[in-house]
């Protein structure tokens, strides 16, 4: 927990979030960062929050709707997303997890290709940023990239936020 405060208070410190915005978190999985500290802080200064809903195979990700204490069902990989009665937005910053970074601003993620599919998507109708969250040590020289990886603007690490001109 330690490290999700640390990287909440980076990211809110930063002034990288502007009011009103839409900020998609992830639940999360194993040994993920755990962004906990973070999705309620940004629920208690009033922003919209989201989690990501998987539809299936080579789809992108649907975002809905979050607040403490909504009940959540057991997704695919054993993470957990809001349920069907919450609405459908379209986040201004996305909040991906990753199992490794570089310096170029590419992540290495668990090989499904959600995160780039919908970041690719929603690059294509709006402005988005996307965040990475890790701990500093998940850092490497350099990950392999594939054709349709899609850079992060930044990482949100416990030391600090590591942003990349693109």
């Amino acid at each position: 927990p330690r490290a999700g405060e640390q990287v909440c208070q980076q990211l809110l410190n930063s002034k990288k979030l502007k009011p009103n915005q839409i900020v998609a978190v992830y639940w999360p999985l194993g040994d993920e960062l755990n962004p906990m500290p973070l999705l309620n802080r940004l629920h208690e200064l009033g922003y919209q929050t989201v989690l990501p809903v998987m539809l299936g195979a080579g789809k992108p990700l649907l975002f809905r709707t979050w607040a403490p204490n909504d009940r959540l069902k057991i997704a695919q990989f054993g993470t957990y997303e809001p349920c069907e009665d919450k609405h459908a937005l379209k986040p201004d910053i996305i909040l991906a997890p990753l199992l490794a970074f570089d310096r170029h601003g590419y992540r290495l993620g668990y090989g499904g290709g959600f995160y780039d599919r919908t970041i690719e998507n929603l690059r294509q109708t709006k402005s988005v940023s996307v965040f990475g969250v890790a701990y500093a040590a998940q850092e490497m020289n350099q990950v392999i990239k594939g054709p349709f990886d899609q850079p992060l603007d930044a990482v949100v690490t416990e030391q600090g936020i590591i942003s990349f001109n693109l």
